[in-house]
């Protein structure tokens, strides 16, 4: 006879399980930081290798053993700092109040992106008149896929906090990159913990089995095995929104907390023998992450310093890194 006391299939936490609505994930939420620089990255997946380390996990059984570990590959391409954004804030919180947009802007990229006119000097003037007003300012910046190897042209634009003490100290940073471009190394640094935030791969409409982890049906329970046992009780008379129920799977905004960087190379740095699987080979800078990140090759991913994990970067001792061809054998 089966368990009768057993932990309820599949997680409450997501609510509604829907297709995300765009691939440019927003992040809602940042960290707070004093020293003045971007706060976040945009890089595209390009697949997974493994490395082999030494293990400087405090606490773990494996300390000072080389260990092996699976990492992620983010090509990260450097961001052109497109504009900027400042914030006013009222009683329902931070609104947008003006944004500058770089007057050197490619009139190609511009088409692209469909950037509108505005005069530089006059919206300068109106944000610094008004610079006591301002609560918050992030930076907008420009991916550039065109430079990697998987053939995508137009660019995505990725709103990204920047770290300060007061909001005028942001302005006059935000100022200073303003029309530059932004290496992730800039940003990041190894043995750092950071966010990552992407649409999860798509598995289309799924049955209850796969999409909520409920057990088969005997062979004989009403002609079919992969469904619920029942949709609920008598009473309340309706189906509740708890019951596992067949629908979407995948495609969905998801945050994974704590993930660490472990190197942050050039483009021969975790290169396979034949290029990665659907993706290519990696032209320029990029990321190591240990362990997975959600979303298929291509899919762009952005990275955020730690909202929760406040950890100095260590020093890592990395003593090889795997470019066995991914073709198979």
């Amino acid at each position: 006879m089966g368990k009768v006391i057993k932990p309820r299939s599949g997680s409450r936490a997501f609510r509604p399980r829907k297709r995300a609505s765009r691939q440019n994930a927003r992040i809602t939420s940042w960290p707070e930081f004093e020293e003045t620089k971007l706060l976040g990255f945009a890089g595209f997946k390009a697949g997974m290798t493994h490395i082999i380390m030494v293990d400087d996990y405090e606490g773990s059984p494996t300390k000072g053993h080389e260990v092996s570990v699976p990492v992620t590959v983010v090509e990260t391409p450097s961001l052109l700092v497109l504009g900027l954004r400042a914030y006013s804030s009222d009683v329902y919180g931070l609104k947008s109040f003006s944004d500058v947009y770089a007057n050197n802007i490619d009139k190609k990229i511009a088409e692209r992106i469909n950037l509108k006119k505005n005069n530089f000097d006059e919206v300068m003037k109106k944000v610094e008149g008004t610079i006591d007003a301002i609560k918050d300012v992030r930076v907008l910046a420009l991916t550039s896929p065109e430079r990697t190897g998987f053939g995508r042209k137009n660019p995505d634009v990725v709103e990204i906090a920047v770290g300060g003490k007061t909001p005028k100290e942001k302005w006059e940073f935000c100022k200073s990159i303003l029309g530059k471009e932004v290496k992730v190394s800039e940003v990041f640094s190894d043995g750092e913990y950071v966010d990552a935030i992407s649409v999860t791969k798509g598995k289309g409409w799924q049955g209850a089995v796969k999409r909520f982890g409920v057990h088969l049906q005997r062979r004989k329970a009403t002609g079919r095995r992969r469904h619920v046992g029942t949709l609920g009780p008598w009473h309340p008379a309706r189906v509740m929104y708890t019951t596992p129920m067949a629908g979407q799977m995948g495609y969905h905004k998801r945050t994974e907390l704590n993930k660490r960087i472990l190197k942050i190379g050039g483009k021969d740095e975790a290169n396979p023998k034949g290029g990665f699987l659907n993706y290519g080979v990696v032209m320029n800078d990029c990321v190591l992450i240990k362990g997975s990140v959600g979303g298929p090759c291509k899919r762009m991913i952005k990275l955020r310093k730690s909202i929760r994990k406040s950890v100095k970067p260590a020093k890592l001792e990395i003593k090889y890194i795997s470019k066995n061809s991914k073709q198979g054998a």
